[in-house]
């Protein structure tokens, strides 16, 4: 974070920074989403001394994650990543020798 940031953004940071690891980033592809995501709220608001056109009147980091979140079935639903990282937090077994729709049947039958 750069120096002078308000606690907001530096927690703001970590918790963008905890959820791509949970997503499965790598820790430094986890700090580079954060930063980018933190830098450009801090453009939108004012925050920063100098910002870029984009970042000001793009879309909001906030919307355009909200298209692309995991959370939501899109056409064809979860990705098979979303589903394997789903399995390990479930402690499914074999998961790694599944195939996509094989992931969504053990995750559903372990819900019932």
């Amino acid at each position: 974070m750069p120096a002078g940031s308000s606690p907001k953004r530096e927690r703001q940071y970590e918790h963008i920074k905890e959820s791509a690891q949970d997503r499965g980033e790598s820790a430094g592809r986890a700090k580079e989403i954060a930063a980018r995501t933190v830098n450009k709220e801090r453009a939108r608001s004012g925050e920063s001394k100098t910002a870029s056109r984009s970042s000001t009147q793009d879309m909001s980091s906030g919307k355009r994650g909200g298209q692309r979140s995991g959370n939501r079935a899109g056409a064809q639903g979860p990705t098979r990543d979303q589903l394997y990282n789903e399995a390990k937090q479930r402690g499914i077994e074999g998961r790694s020798h599944m195939n996509k729709d094989e992931l969504q049947r053990a995750l559903d039958a372990k819900k019932g």
